[in-house]
């Protein structure tokens, strides 16, 4: 039913949502059926699922990677860092070109949106059997890079496609409704490799034996991944409403100053600063097992606390922040990350200090993640929303790329918790930063969509009108 009611509230959607009522929840008459009834579109049930299927595969392999490589292969911190940073930084290189070619229209005139993702879940699902034959340090980074390269590809477009099918006024709920699907596969997605693991019955490479239960992981991690790609192609409709909008399609060069929008650089400037000092899942959970004196077999058990956390929250949090402003959640949410940090650091011990570590952690997430694709969203005009959303995705990405080099050398050289503590120390100074970049310059400042009076970009306006409102509420 979702699907059928998406499909056929688009066609009519372009010459209603012109209209003056555009500004609101009942913009578009036709296409405000199914966000009447729930305020989230049938195509955002729809990514959520091919998002759900496809975290499971990935997070499998994310689950086991670092006591694969760390104590199966002898690999330092330092390189751990070097692919960890690959793993996470490396869509970067790709993310602004996905997010350009999703923008621009096919011979229907609609946007690429799900061709270009399609595409990104593609190439990622064929990555996954390519695990089964490489064993070496450089094959593993060369299959990750690939790996990242179709997560890149994939990001902005479906983000583009969440928020032109949903209400500006709902966008951080919707954003909330498939973080949480997403977050359902990277539940399960470790859970799933926990039982592999163990109804292979190999090893967990602490003595550098067999390797046939990492073998199995990756297989079902293959099986899995290709049936995401069918859902897209089977279930996302081809169209959404911000497609009739433009007849003209945007050049690369008007995707990149897009900067030149000042709500827009300065959201990318705060992201890139946050990017910088937040450590990544995997030195996270490195730490949490090391420094708490959790048993190595529970490892990959890790990020169950995280992603529990993150799914029970996304939907409430991404609500709160259509009420309160976007930005100040954003915020809110690394001030959330520092307290599991100085938990991290702090003499507790056992089993529940890694329970209020994790949870933590997934507050941050579900605070962060859709959050700031929502905000990104509400800063740039519906014609031009893949590459802007790319924009403040790269930057991001390049940070986080960064953090994970800079924390592994920092590592090798002082030690983990130390290396958490500079970490900290910085993030402290970057959410500061972020604050006064972000500070509201008017009344209306902070909100977002139709609670703060802007007709935004997204409920169908494009042009200057669409390129002026959002700067003017942030």
């Amino acid at each position: 039913m979702y699907v059928a009611d998406s499909r056929s509230s688009k066609a009519p959607a372009g010459p209603s949502s012109a209209g003056p009522s555009s500004a609101g929840p009942s913009s578009a008459a036709p296409a405000a059926g199914p966000v009447r009834r729930g305020a989230v579109p049938g195509a955002v049930v729809a990514l959520g699922a091919v998002s759900l299927v496809t975290d499971v595969s990935s997070e499998m392999v994310t689950a086991v990677l670092p006591l694969y490589l760390l104590t199966g292969l002898g690999l330092s911190p330092l390189g751990f860092g070097l692919l960890d940073g690959i793993q996470n930084g490396f869509s970067a290189l790709v993310r602004l070109v996905g997010g350009h070619l999703s923008d621009r229209r096919g011979r229907d005139g609609a946007a690429r949106h799900k061709a270009v993702a399609a595409v990104g879940y593609g190439l990622s699902a064929l990555c996954r059997p390519l695990l089964l034959f490489v064993h070496t340090v450089p094959l593993i980074g060369a299959v990750i890079a690939v790996d990242r390269t179709g997560k890149g590809l994939r990001t902005a477009p479906r983000d583009a496609m969440i928020s032109l099918a949903t209400d500006p006024a709902h966008r951080g709920r919707a954003f909330g409704v498939h973080r949480a699907m997403d977050t359902a596969g990277a539940l399960l997605g470790p859970l799933t490799a926990f039982l592999v693991l163990r109804l292979a019955g190999g090893p967990l490479l602490a003595d550098g034996g067999e390797r046939h239960g990492y073998d199995a992981v990756f297989t079902v991690s293959a099986c899995v991944a290709a049936l995401g790609v069918l859902i897209l192609l089977l279930f996302v409709p081809n169209r959404q409403q911000g497609d009739d909008l433009s007849t003209s399609a945007p050049s690369l060069r008007d995707s990149l100053t897009l900067l030149r929008l000042p709500g827009l650089r300065r959201l990318t400037l705060c992201a890139v600063l946050l990017g910088l000092t937040t450590v990544s899942d995997s030195f996270l959970y490195l730490l949490v097992q090391r420094r708490l004196d959790l048993p190595v077999g529970l490892f990959p058990l890790l990020p169950l606390g995280t992603a529990a956390a993150f799914l029970l929250l996304a939907v409430p949090l991404g609500a709160l922040a259509d009420r309160i402003g976007r930005h100040r959640l954003f915020l809110a949410g690394h001030g959330v990350l520092l307290l599991a940090y100085g938990l991290l650091l702090s003499p507790l011990r056992g089993l529940p200090a890694v329970l209020c570590v994790l949870v933590l952690h997934g507050t941050f997430y579900a605070a962060t993640d859709g959050v700031l694709a929502a905000a990104a969203a509400d800063a740039v005009p519906a014609e031009q929303r893949g590459a802007g959303l790319a924009l403040v995705g790269t930057g991001q990405a390049l940070a986080r790329f960064a953090c994970s080099l800079l924390f592994g050398a920092l590592w090798g050289l002082v030690g983990g918790p130390a290396a958490l503590g500079w970490s900290a120390g910085a993030l402290a100074l970057c959410v500061l930063g972020a604050a006064a970049v972000l500070r509201p310059s008017g009344p209306a400042a902070g909100q977002s969509g139709p609670a703060s009076g802007q007709p935004g970009p997204a409920a169908g306006r494009p042009g200057p009108a669409a390129a002026k409102t959002p700067e003017e509420t942030r």
